[in-house]
Parts: C-alpha cells; sequence; structure tokens
C-alpha cells in the first residue's frame, strides 16, 4: 500500500524525468530532434529580422528600393524553405523516438506480469492490468508525441525570440519580459487542476475497464440470475462518475487557451504602444517595429502550444503514474539459488506447514506429510479447507508463511521454480485454451514433439475422435471462444500433460468437465499415466479416489483423517459422512 501511494504522489517532473531513461536507446533521435528544433525555431525567427528590413525599403509612395528588397526576398524563400525542412525532420524523429520508447514501455509492463507474485494477479481486477498495459500505454504515447514537439520548440522558440528582440530594442524588450510571469501563472495553475482530475480520470477508467471484462466474461451467469438491470445500473454509474470527472478535467484544460491568449494579447499590446512611442521618438524604425510586433506573437505562441497540450500532457501522467506503480510491484521472491533438480524420483515431504493468504485468517495450519515416490495421494474435503492451496504451495505458486516443502530432500525453495514446476504435470479444473492450433495447444509443454507423440497423447485422452471431426484436423486454429466444449477443451490440457510425462502429477478436479462415460476412459488413462509416479488428485466426487493410496481429508486447513478407502469408510468419520451424503440412497 505504501508503494502504490508513493507511486500516485510522484510529481509531474518525475513521471516526466522517469519516462525519459526510457529514451536512452534512442539519444541518437533525441539529439537530432533537439538539433532540428533548433535550426526551425531559428529560421522561423530570422524571417521577422529579413522582413523589418524590407519594410525599411519601403520609404513611401512610388519610392520604393526594389534593388534592395529583392535579395531579402531571396533570402527570406530560403530560410523559409530551410525552416519547414527542418521542421518535417523534428517530426519524423519523434514519431520515431516516442513509437520506439512506448514500445519498450510496452514490453517493460508486460513483462513485469510474468515476474509478479500470482498474489498479484489474483487480488488486482484483470480488466484494470489490460487497461494499464493498452489504453494507459497508449495515453502515454499520445502525450509524449505532443509533449516532445511542443516542448522542444517552444522552449528554443521562447529563449531565441527573446535574444532576437534584446538584441533590437532592450527596453521594449523588457515590457514582453515583465509580462511573462503572468503567463506561467495562469498555466501553472490549470496545469494544477488538470493533474488532479486526469489522475481521477485515468482511475475510474480502470475501473470502468475491468467491470466491462467482468461481466463480458461471465454474460451466462448475468443472464442466468436476470441481473442485466442491476449490471446496466452499476456500469451506468461508474459511467457516469467517470463523465462527471473527464468534464470537470476538459474543463480545466479548456481554460489553458482562452486564459494564454488574454495574456498575449497584453503582450501584444504593450510592445505594440511603448513601441509605437519609441518609433516616433527615433528610438527603432517602422520595419523593427513589425519585426518586433512579430515576435510579440511568437513569443506567446509557445506559451499557447504548451498549455494546449496541458491535456494530453496531464492525462499522460496520471497514466505513468498507474504503469510505473505497476512496474514497481512487488517481484515474486526470487530462487535462494541456482541448483536445478534433476533425476527426480518423486519424494515429497510436507514439514509442518503452516499458510495464509491474509495474516488475520489462518487457513492451513502445521500440516505435515510424506510422500514417498510412485504414491497416488487424494485430497477431499468441504469448499474451502485448503485442497487447492496444498496445490498452489507445491507448485510454489505460492510460499509456506512456516514450515518446509521438499522434493527428493531438496528444500522447494532452494531450487529454481523453473526446475521445480517443470517436474509437475498439472491439470486444472480451469481450462485454457490459446489462439492456434489443436497441435499447438497440446504441445504447449513440449513445443519440439513430433506428430506421432501428439496424436498418440491425444488417444490417450480419448480427444483423438473429436479432433479428427474438424475442418482441419490437428491444423486447426482454435481458441477459448472457438465453440468447441468445456469437455473437450479439458480434454486438449489432459492431453497436454500426457505428452510431457513428468515424474509427478497433479489432478485438480481434472474430470469436472466430462461426461461419466468418457470420464471412466480417462480414468484408466490415468491409471496407465500416474503408474510409477507421485501424483496428487484433488476430488469433489470421490467415487474417483478410491484407488488412491492414501485420501487425506482435511477440514479448516488440518488433515483430519488419512488412509485408503476401506479404512476411512470402516471409521465411520468425516470421510465416510462425505462419502455416504453422496451416495446414501433417498
Amino acid at each position: 500500500m505504501k508503494n502504490k501511494k508513493s507511486q500516485s504522489d510522484m510529481s509531474s517532473f518525475k513521471v516526466l524525468s522517469r519516462l525519459l531513461r526510457f529514451t536512452k536507446p534512442y539519444t541518437f533521435y533525441l539529439v537530432f530532434t533537439l538539433i532540428s528544433s533548433v535550426v526551425s525555431a531559428c529560421a522561423t525567427l530570422y524571417a521577422p529580422v529579413l522582413i523589418g528590413q524590407a519594410v525599411d525599403y519601403i520609404i513611401d509612395i512610388n519610392n520604393v528600393d526594389f534593388d534592395k528588397i529583392l535579395p531579402i526576398i531571396i533570402q527570406l524563400i530560403i530560410v523559409v524553405l530551410t525552416g519547414a525542412a527542418f521542421q518535417w525532420f523534428m517530426g519524423y524523429c519523434t514519431n520515431i523516438l516516442t513509437q520506439r520508447t512506448v514500445r519498450d514501455l510496452r514490453v517493460t509492463a508486460f513483462n513485469k506480469l510474468e515476474k509478479v507474485p500470482l498474489k498479484y494477479i489474483d487480488t488486482t481486477p484483470h480488466g484494470d492490468i489490460i487497461s494499464r498495459v493498452v489504453t494507459d500505454i497508449d495515453t502515454i504515447s499520445d502525450g509524449l508525441l505532443q509533449g516532445f514537439q511542443q516542448l522542444f520548440t517552444g522552449v528554443v522558440t521562447i529563449v531565441g525570440t527573446l535574444c532576437f528582440m534584446i538584441s533590437i530594442n532592450v527596453s521594449i524588450a523588457l515590457v514582453v519580459i515583465l509580462i511573462t510571469p503572468v503567463s506561467l501563472f495562469v498555466a501553472s495553475t490549470i496545469a494544477r487542476l488538470c493533474s488532479k482530475k486526469f489522475k481521477e480520470q485515468a482511475q475510474l477508467r480502470g475501473k470502468v475497464t475491468a467491470l466491462a471484462e467482468e461481466y463480458i466474461g461471465n454474460q451466462k451467469v448475468v443472464k442466468a440470475f436476470c441481473y442485466e438491470d442491476k449490471t446496466e445500473q452499476e456500469f451506468e454509474n461508474l459511467n457516469s462518475e467517470l463523465y462527471t470527472v473527464g468534464v470537470k478535467a476538459q474543463f480545466y484544460s479548456a481554460l489553458t487557451n482562452p486564459s494564454t491568449r488574454f495574456v498575449n494579447g497584453l503582450v501584444y499590446a504593450g510592445v505594440g504602444i511603448f513601441g509605437a512611442m519609441n518609433a516616433i521618438g527615433g528610438g527603432i524604425s517602422v520595419g523593427q517595429l513589425s519585426c518586433f510586433l512579430s515576435y510579440a506573437n511568437q513569443y506567446t505562441k509557445p506559451f499557447n502550444e504548451i498549455s494546449g497540450v496541458i491535456t494530453e500532457l496531464q492525462s499522460a501522467f496520471a497514466s505513468a503514474r498507474r504503469i510505473f506503480a505497476m512496474i514497481d510491484s512487488e517481484d515474486e521472491v526470487s530462487d535462494a539459488g541456482n541448483k536445478v533438480l534433476t533425476d527426480v524420483k518423486g519424494n515429497v515431504r510436507l514439514d509442518d506447514v503452516s499458510f495464509s493468504y491474509l495474516p488475520d485468517r489462518p487457513l492451513i495450519q502445521h500440516l505435515s506429510l510424506d510422500v514417498k515416490q510412485g504414491q497416488q495421494i487424494a485430497i477431499v474435503g468441504p469448499t474451502g479447507c485448503g485442497k487447492t492451496t496444498i496445490i498452489n504451495l507445491l507448485m510454489r505458486f505460492y510460499d509456506t508463511v512456516e514450515g518446509s516443502i521438499s522434493v527428493d530432500g531438496n528444500n522447494i525453495k532452494d531450487v529454481t521454480r523453473d526446475s521445480l514446476r517443470l517436474n509437475y504435470g498439472m491439470v486444472l479444473q480451469e481450462t485454457w485454451i490459446f489462439k492456434g492450433t489443436v497441435k499447438e495447444n497440446i504441445a504447449y509443454g513440449k513445443p519440439d514433439a513430433t506428430d506421432e507423440e501428439i496424436i498418440n497423447a491425444a488417444k490417450a485422452a480419448h480427444c483423438h475422435s473429436f479432433i479428427k471431426r474438424l475442418k482441419n484436423g490437428y491444423d486447426t486454429v482454435i481458441s477459448d471462444n472457438s465453440g468447441i466444449s468445456q469437455g473437450q477443451k479439458q480434454l486438449l490440457c489432459i492431453a497436454r500433460v500426457m505428452l510431457t510425462m513428468p515424474p509427478m502429477l497433479i489432478l485438480d478436479e481434472a474430470t469436472s468437465s466430462i461426461d461419466t462415460r468418457t470420464e471412466l476412459k480417462i480414468q484408466k488413462a490415468f491409471a496407465a499415466m500416474t503408474k510409477g509416479k507421485t501424483s496428487f488428485i484433488v476430488a469433489h466426487r470421490l467415487s474417483t479416489i478410491k484407488g488412491a493410496d492414501s485420501i487425506l481429508v482435511m477440514d479448516k486447513g488440518k488433515i483430519v483423517e488419512i488412509g485408503n478407502h476401506e479404512e476411512l469408510l470402516a471409521k465411520g468419520g468425516f470421510y465416510a459422512e462425505l462419502y455416504n451424503s453422496q451416495f446414501k440412497k433417498t
């Protein structure tokens, strides 16, 4: 919480400074952007000098010195073309710089999601994470593009204009300089108002995305419970809140342009009045006065442009704070050493293990278990007793709070996560199919598998027949929403594990979406697959674990009974009660 708060309070300067760090690999484009900006601004500022010189050669009616004006016109054309060329080149470099910087930022953000502990993914709305990686980074892209172009050109123009004006007449230049703080005060005041509202807008946008993702992904449940009206109302309330904050943010940002234009009018009027008095007194020529009036406009223009992109910049900074909050979130605890598990037999030991997701809500307490190679351990118990939590601890998705877990005598905290997880084959109740061919989905854990190996795994998982009925067989492109049933998805997930054949297996309600007839076949396949392998089976249907070597009966995070099916039934205890509740006649 402290980290999140500090990131949300990060100043705009720190945000900009951190964003600029991502531009370091593209310093070449940044340097040429600056050079192009300077050349373009100098060319633009030199044009009024030439125009002023030409005006001084227009003395009276029928008294124009064309011989001296013509070379000035040629110079003016060259200066204008040069300024335009470097303006284009600056835009080209800025676009490359921005897009590549944003690309790296998006890669960094996505890679971070691979490093955060599962707790972060479990406790953060998925829609909000998607909003950060996609929408917020697009907002940063727009803000950076506008910011680089306007800030570079604006600063150079302001400094250059002041230098040119001072070189012509110091006293008139002082008029401009004295009014400048008013423009800066107006712009900074509005910027502060905008910053707060755009921060709120970015947060609400993430909430709207999260809510939409949640309800769209679970539309069947929404319709089944006739929750459409309440869903619409909930979305409308949040969307209305976003609308209100968005209107205020846009209103404050819209004040910038007219406010700065008013200040610009003061500058122009001050230069015109004071300059005219100087021209009457012979202090400057009419051409120099026209040059000063042009500079008065050019000097104030950058303030208009910079203030005009305050909307994009403040919105970009608000989005950047959300991105950096995610990037700076705590990483998964790193591997304690580089030890790699090899030649795993499958002896697993849990020694006085305690764990809780929340500190004030104990779950697993002082759990000890000794599993020998090749044993089949079933874990049963009521919902919320800690069955799936044990799986999370075995796979080291979460680390134990107390106690230790070892594989073949190696504490799993002392070995690399990759080597630990590669020695487990896991089939979960929740299926996951990515967009790709059937062949690619089955070979997810073994990309170099041959076609023959893939087909044999599919046959073992009893999904070969339905795959052959697909339009292109094993080359059919499927996805999580491609129309195949939940049971077929689960069969493909089982085939993945049957292809890799690791020494240890975890089956968490692996047949929950499969019909009874197919389940019997799968159980035979599992029996062949688990032979000689250590396996952990989480089951609600107790008929599926009758043949387990040992059944752990859990309740409130503790093992209350342990034994095989016959022994536990004979005890007439908690297991017998669970079993009879499923099979007793009514």
